[in-house]
């Protein structure tokens, strides 16, 4: 009877390890949860939601313009950063009268174009800023309550982590997110 509990515990235990190690596997690799700790992205995202993200997407193509990415912040690379994708490599943008300017040709992007940018920081006043190679200029929804990259420049395409896929908590906004 000893012998039986014994055996029990340790294929147990035995599960409970594979088990951990295959999600820690997939959590490196395919999809990791991120919780939204500020309104930066507000109301696309709200302070408070948990969402899943894919982490292979930018393994197989290109981050799009418009589109919300995650990754670490170039001032501290512990911390994780939520925002929407506005210029790529090599591009010029710029902000005026709180619409976006690439090359010097107003964006045209439903994304984009449904918000209104203030054009402080550094690198977010009128005159064009220059995205340098390898690297992203992310801004966050709620322009007016956002630190980005108007302020603290651009993200390098090395700190890119992943595209968020949909909300899953709070259920009353569980959702795709765009």
């Amino acid at each position: 009877m000893k012998m039986v509990k014994k055996k029990i515990i340790v294929e147990n235990l035995k599960s409970l390890v594979i088990a951990f190690i295959l999600a820690m596997f997939i959590r490196t690799f395919f999809v990791q949860a991120f919780r939204i700790p500020s309104s930066s992205m507000y109301p696309t995202l709200q302070v408070g939601d948990r969402l899943m993200a894919n982490k292979l997407v930018y393994k197989f193509r290109e981050p799009e313009r418009g589109e919300i990415v995650i990754f670490k912040y170039p001032l501290n690379l512990r911390k994780d950063f939520v925002k929407r994708l506005i210029a790529l490599p090599g591009e010029e943008v710029g902000i005026k009268e709180g619409k976006i300017f690439i090359d010097g040709k107003q964006v045209k992007n439903s994304l984009i174009n449904d918000r209104y940018y203030y054009n402080s920081g550094l690198y977010g006043a009128e005159f064009p800023a220059k995205i340098p190679q390898d690297s992203y200029y992310v801004l966050g929804d709620n322009s007016i309550n956002s630190k980005d990259s108007r302020y603290w420049g651009f993200v390098p395409e090395k700190n890119l982590i992943g595209k968020p896929l949909f909300i899953y908590w709070p259920l009353r906004r569980i959702r795709i997110v765009r």
